[in-house]
């Protein structure tokens, strides 16, 4: 379990399952979104939410952090006001293997290409 994960256990905020595929790829598809991922996924540890996003506005930006966290994609901790999200990979990766290192390998390369 992640630090991010033991922490909402604890405080009775219980992680949502990781959706199933379709739901995943739903929420991937947005390319707002898929940035995100691929910000989380070449970052070390939770990441402020401000640090994800370029394009869009501060309101547009939570929602799109919504359905990533309903899709079992991220987690989000807040720390003395502050609010940070984190990937949750290792679930991701349980869930539904090799899709969460597909996706990030295609979208770095499209990030880099």
């Amino acid at each position: 379990m992640t630090d991010t994960a033991a922490t909402q256990v604890a405080t009775g905020d219980a992680l949502p399952e990781v959706a199933p595929l379709p739901a995943v790829l739903a929420a991937l598809q947005d390319p707002v979104r898929l940035e995100m991922v691929r910000r989380l996924g070449a970052a070390d540890g939770p990441q402020r939410c401000s640090l994800l996003y370029d394009s869009v506005s501060k309101s547009t930006a939570a929602h799109h952090f919504k359905i990533l966290r309903e899709a079992g994609i991220t987690a989000r901790d807040t720390t003395d006001g502050n609010t940070y999200v984190s990937l949750r990979a290792d679930d991701m990766r349980r869930a539904l293997p090799g899709l969460l290192d597909a996706v990030l390998e295609a979208a770095n390369r499209a990030h880099t290409g």
